[in-house]
């Protein structure tokens, strides 16, 4: 049977499995035969769903226009958020019109050069300037000898330049990318050099842990770790790769005595609540698997069928007891964020504030305390796969509302003003302030030039189209 849920659904089972992220089965469902017809077929599948699923069901307008293309029928069933008259509302539910491109870009697997980057507008031309944000080692940018920092006039996908008017539908419909390289400065913009670098784009996978280190100064040993996604494994493996590997940094961090930690997540959008729950219970000073890390809540619809077959300890999720735990050894915990850190990587700050100092330095994150699912047709009838909105989360004292994002202790704004260096380079602004912070000394020479408007006047990141666009995400299987 297709995945949906209506009012004729006579069975719904759900197991919280050994490691406390959500699998949901539907086992048993009786549904309206969907015989496809197009557009018409694929809205009914929507309208079931949400109707069902969606955190705010009760929102979805009576009449709605099915005539509409799929994803804007999807998208004019959605509360969306309005600064004055929706501040609660819905920022981060999207469909795709392929489910398996969904699946995979949930998974870190994506169509890329290897090199993600940020535009920004250039004066007095629709054309976008860029800054490499860091390059996966050993992909196709890497060995065009493209790294973080870089910046980038001008840009063509097969020829055609990217501007703000073409950028979401070209970038990644492209067999190869041009990069022009260049220089920037906050008066003169954008300058253009003799350099460009040709690029083929290919499916890749990520690996989300960019990099690990131990650094000793004084009496202090600080962990260092660079995390881009919570992922816990390649696409279409089942073996927790990613999230073993974690595991293993932090059983090498205790080994090694550290008593410092810096977790870097300012380019993660965040991922499945599995990992989140794993690196929390890494982290977490005196917590264990009697300790709740957080609590979900659903809309009206949903919750009375979980309750009826499982109880309300369905919806509270407890750490996990991790030999690898370095929480006995930390005082507090220091955060690297930016204006893309979202969603789990909020919830391991939200998560963690009531049992540890959390010490934040960047910029504000992004604001999202919601979740959701992947439904997609399980008989591929329906080509579609959609990522609603369908969870709200609680830390354990019970704190949700930072919808306006986390405000970092320390503000430290990565600048176009301003060089970038590698990670784990100490000259690196915001990890500079955090050694700072531990040490209350300056490691280097951190050279911070202060942001000028027009740096801010960002178009789009790569970084917002993983994992959906800075989404947090349960799993759900048959």
């Amino acid at each position: 049977m297709a995945f949906s849920k209506t009012k004729t659904m006579k069975h719904i089972l759900i197991k919280i499995a050994a490691l406390s992220f959500v699998l949901v089965q539907i086992i048993g469902c009786k549904t309206k035969e969907v015989t496809p017809t197009g557009d018409a077929a694929v809205n009914n599948w929507v309208l079931a769903n949400m109707q069902y699923w969606y955190y705010w069901n009760d929102k979805i307008p009576a009449n709605t226009d099915k005539n509409l293309t799929p994803d804007k029928y999807f998208d004019s069933m959605l509360y969306k958020y309005d600064a004055t008259l929706r501040p609660d509302g819905d920022r981060f539910s999207w469909i795709n019109p392929s489910a398996a491109d969904l699946t995979a870009s949930l998974s870190g697997e994506s169509k890329s050069t290897g090199a993600e980057f940020q535009f920004y507008r250039k004066a007095n031309t629709d054309e976008l300037g860029a800054r490499i944000l860091y390059v996966f080692p050993g992909t196709p940018a890497a060995q065009a000898g493209l790294k973080r920092g870089d910046v980038v006039a001008k840009m063509a996908v097969d020829g055609t330049i990217i501007t703000g008017a073409n950028y979401s539908s070209v970038l990644t419909s492209g067999s190869e990318i041009a990069f022009t390289i260049g220089t920037y400065d906050a008066t003169s913009g954008f300058a253009a050099t003799a350099t460009t670098k040709t690029v083929k784009t290919l499916v890749l996978q990520e690996d989300p842990i960019f990099m690990d280190s131990v650094y000793v100064r004084n009496n202090k040993k600080i962990g260092y770790i660079v995390y881009n996604q919570f992922v816990k494994e390649p696409n279409g493996a089942n073996n927790s790769l990613y999230d073993r590997k974690m595991d293993g940094i932090f059983a090498k961090f205790k080994a090694t005595g550290v008593n410092e930690l810096v977790l870097d997540l300012r380019y993660n959008p965040g991922g499945y609540l599995s990992s989140a729950l794993n690196l929390a219970s890494l982290i977490g000073r005196g917590i264990s698997s009697n300790k709740l890390m957080y609590r979900t809540e659903y809309n009206k619809a949903v919750t009375p069928d979980i309750t009826k077959q499982y109880g309300e300890k369905f919806f509270v999720t407890n750490f996990i007891d991790k030999t690898e735990n370095l929480g006995g050894n930390l005082s507090r915990v220091i955060i690297l964020t930016s204006k893309r850190s979202a969603s789990a990587s909020e919830m391991i700050i939200n998560a963690l504030k009531p049992y540890m100092p959390v010490f934040l330095i960047g910029d504000v994150t992004v604001g999202k305390n919601v979740g959701s699912i992947t439904i997609k047709d399980d008989k591929n009838v329906i080509k579609w796969g959609m990522q609603p909105i369908v969870l709200k989360t609680f830390n354990s004292a019970n704190q949700s509302e930072f919808t306006a994002g986390f405000k970092p202790d320390m503000s430290v704004v990565e600048s176009l003003a301003q060089p970038m260096v590698a990670f784990g380079d100490l000259k690196d602004p915001l990890l500079n302030e955090a050694f700072f912070q531990i040490l209350g000394s300056r490691p280097a020479r951190r050279g911070i030039v202060e942001p000028l408007e027009i740096d801010r006047q960002t178009v789009y990141s790569t970084i917002e189209s993983k994992a959906g666009g800075s989404n947090m995400f349960v799993e759900l299987k048959k």
